[in-house]
């Protein structure tokens, strides 16, 4: 017997529809829900333990997964089976845990896990965009103690209209691509790509979508009440004593505050801080620091992040001294490292990034092989953020999703002003050698300078900065911080980052935490990062000016062809033998694709001189080589023949043709070593194909004056011998049997 299911339909406005279900599958989870769009099915469960962990965070884990059974389709590898996420996965994971994580009670401590899983697949559906809502709802039917529904939509720009979830073709022609997160009352997360947008037009995207958030949030709500919602589960709070809370508050604010104020460097400032907490701690009795030693350390960090904050709002300074809109000084390099490609050095205050850029072929395109999305990127950016950067040891077990969340911002930050015709493939590694506030952006400045470096013709450089944002509800005020450090980050109510070049917003990322912030604030905010964006461009400018007009002698030049696709395999060769002795004798990689729909070849010759790429060019124009009829042609002659010469096409080598001996001369040649030898160079006329040998015919003696008296051989009679040939047959026809 099918349970009773329980369902909720949201109306996307356009004729598609998003359905929430319940009540039928993983019902031992704590919630679970399905949900779906055309045929896109989505199936999301949360558990979370009732005995708290014994750390002091929220443990939560939002796995997403896309299974290649819901595409209809096997995993590559030997076996066949879903292994570690791919970058896709772990970018959606990021998005759905940003939104949710802020909206658990801070003292919750239990182990919770939420898990997203692609069953159905629908290639006009991008399943991305509905898994924070399938989260959500999955939520709102446990015990949680979560404040409140959110969701998450895409939205896009086509010809000017926003829309809502857009598939991938409308996502192809939009100038908008992001992602927003948020509650019914509240913007929480925000994270996108875009073409050079105003910060108005931005602003304007995350109202659209806030409004169909709503109407998610909307049925949320409707389907827990519909299916029994749940009273919430009780817990075990954390500790609180409001006396010690106010002696530590007493003994910290005004030292710290004072600290604060003087300005100081990162780790001296840290040292001092440390020294004051060492000495709050030496105020109570060890019988009391063992007892409220945790507490002591709370009501400590308490008061710090208020007297910080404060600090900003009251007197407009911060940590490091300077005022709110205050860049930290900058330094850039180019040209740093002489084997690469390209390289550049980014250094802002105590952050400094030192990025490499890396030319290939197609060959070296970085393939995504997802059940939702298949192709290949020829633009991609590595970030790499060690522990020494941050002045820490700690071991390293592979890329963290840290990285690559922090990198593909950078990524979708600059590859929009790649150029589509740049001929390579594109590879930029970041290594963060210091961080103290905003190393992705760093990344976003030292990557668009070392792509000027390589020689990649940069539609428009690109630079990066990191803002925050510290309000007070009850006095009214804010402040918005350019440039943000690490400790900023920590204590304020929004940090966002914002890319883009001098005419507009290339990408950003944002997370609010504090509720209703108004749009006025948010747009001073966009405008005061374009400031400090603008800024940091002029510094980027100054030290490399335009794209080097070429690549570096040691790099890699690219030329590309495009040949009939008759001419591939005679390129290519039996086994592949003539290619890949070009490539031998050229030093050159050589990669032929076809192209999809006109079905050409496009031949790529990648190498480092200028020689072996010509080489290749020649061998490629020797191939399609068609002479004309009646042009003239200089050739050489390489093989001696009893009938005539064999020659070669000088301006297309291997491209061989018969020069019989009657069209050696004028006279009659009665051994062709009298006229040519081996070697010879000379001149002929192409004639195109002899009707009686069916092949190409070239003559010499056509081009030569014709000796004084000379008298041309009659044309044979065909017709005459064709008579012959007759009486001949006639005649055995007559003839009688021969008796024995």
């Amino acid at each position: 017997m099918i349970p009773k299911v329980f369902r909720e339909v949201i109306d996307l406005g356009d004729g598609r529809e998003i359905s929430i279900e319940t009540g039928k599958l993983a019902k031992q989870a704590h919630g679970s829900v399905v949900v779906q769009s055309g045929k896109c099915m989505l199936l999301c469960t949360v558990v979370s333990n009732y005995k708290a962990s014994d750390v002091d965070f929220l443990p939560l884990t939002v796995d997403y997964r896309e299974k290649f059974a819901a595409a209809g389709r096997y995993p590559g590898g030997f076996f066949k089976r879903e292994a570690r996420p791919s970058d896709g996965e772990v970018l959606t994971m990021r998005l759905v845990d940003r939104v949710l994580r802020p909206l658990f009670p801070k003292d919750y401590h239990s182990e919770t896990q939420v898990m997203i899983q692609l069953m159905s697949h629908d290639e006009n559906v991008m399943p991305d965009a509905m898994a924070g809502l399938a989260a959500s709802a999955a939520i709102q039917l446990s015990d949680f103690p979560f404040e409140c529904p959110i969701s998450e939509v895409r939205v896009g720009r086509v010809n000017g209209e926003f829309v809502i979830n857009p598939t991938l073709a409308q996502l192809a022609e939009s100038d908008i691509d992001m992602i927003i997160g948020a509650s019914a009352d509240s913007v929480m997360m925000v994270e996108g790509e875009m073409d050079e947008i105003s910060e108005e037009e931005m602003t304007e995207a995350i109202k659209f979508a806030h409004e169909a958030i709503k109407v998610q949030c909307a049925a949320q709500v409707r389907l827990a009440e519909a299916f029994g919602k749940k009273e919430t589960r009780e817990y075990e709070p954390e500790a609180e004593d409001e006396s010690l809370a106010k002696k530590v508050h007493d003994l910290t604010y005004s030292k710290v505050y004072e600290i604060a104020k003087a300005g100081s460097a990162k780790h001296e400032r840290s040292a001092a801080f440390e020294a004051i907490k060492e000495e709050v701690k030496a105020s109570f009795s060890e019988e009391e620091q063992e007892e409220f030693g945790g507490l002591i350390s709370k009501y400590f960090y308490k008061a710090e992040k208020a007297a910080v904050r404060d600090l900003t709002l009251n007197e407009g300074l911060r940590l490091d001294g300077r005022k709110t809109t205050d860049i930290r000084p900058i330094w850039c390099e180019v040209d740093y490292l002489p084997s690469t490609h390209g390289s550049a050095i980014f250094t802002r205050g105590e952050t400094q990034a030192l990025a490499t850029v890396t030319l290939g072929t197609s060959r070296d395109s970085n393939q995504i092989d997802m059940p939702s999305f298949e192709g290949e990127e020829r633009f991609y950016l590595h970030y790499n953020f060690p522990p020494f950067s941050t002045g820490e040891a700690r071991p390293i077990r592979g890329t963290s999703r840290r990285e690559v969340g922090h990198g593909n911002l950078a990524q979708r930050a600059l590859k929009g002003m790649v150029p589509e015709d740049c001929p390579y493939t594109v590879r930029v590694v970041s290594e963060v050698l210091e961080s103290n506030g905003s190393s992705s952006m760093a990344t976003v400045c030292s990557g668009t300078m070392a792509l000027m470096d390589a020689g990649v013709q940069l539609k428009k450089p690109v630079s990066g900065i990191a803002m925050g944002l510290i309000t007070d509800t009850e006095s009214g005020k804010y402040a918005v911080l350019s440039d943000i450090l690490g400790d900023e980050d920590h204590l304020g109510d929004m940090d966002f980052k914002v890319t883009g070049t001098a005419d507009g917003i290339t990408a950003c990322q944002m997370d609010i935490k504090v509720k209703g912030l108004s749009y006025e604030i948010l747009v001073k905010a966009l405008k005061q990062a374009r400031d400090g964006r603008l800024h940091i461009l002029e510094k980027l400018v100054e030290t490399i000016e335009a794209p080097r007009a070429d690549v570096k002698p040691h790099a890699p030049k690219m030329v590309t062809r495009i040949i009939p696709n008759e001419y591939i395999g005679a390129l290519i060769g039996p086994g592949g033998k003539v290619i890949q002795e070009l490539q031998k004798e050229t030093k050159t990689t050589i990669v032929i694709n076809e192209d999809p729909v006109t079905e050409e070849g496009i031949v790529e010759i990648l190498g480092t001189d200028q020689a072996g790429i010509d080489a290749v060019i020649a061998k490629i124009d020797s191939l399609m080589f068609k002479p004309e009829v009646g042009s003239v042609y200089e050739v050489k002659v390489i093989k001696m023949l009893d009938f005539g010469a064999v020659v070669e096409y000088m301006e297309a080598p291997g491209n061989e043709v018969l020069l019989h001996v009657s069209e050696l001369a004028w006279e009659r040649t009665e051994n062709v070593s009298d006229v040519v030898n081996m070697g010879d160079v000379f001149d002929v006329k192409y004639f195109g194909i002899d009707p009686r040998t069916k092949k190409d015919k070239v003559s010499r003696k056509a081009l030569l004056p014709k000796p004084e008296g000379f008298k041309e051989r009659p044309p044979r009679d065909n017709n005459r011998r064709d008579d012959r040939r007759g009486n001949d047959r006639n005649r055995d026809r007559d003839r009688k049997p021969r008796r024995d």
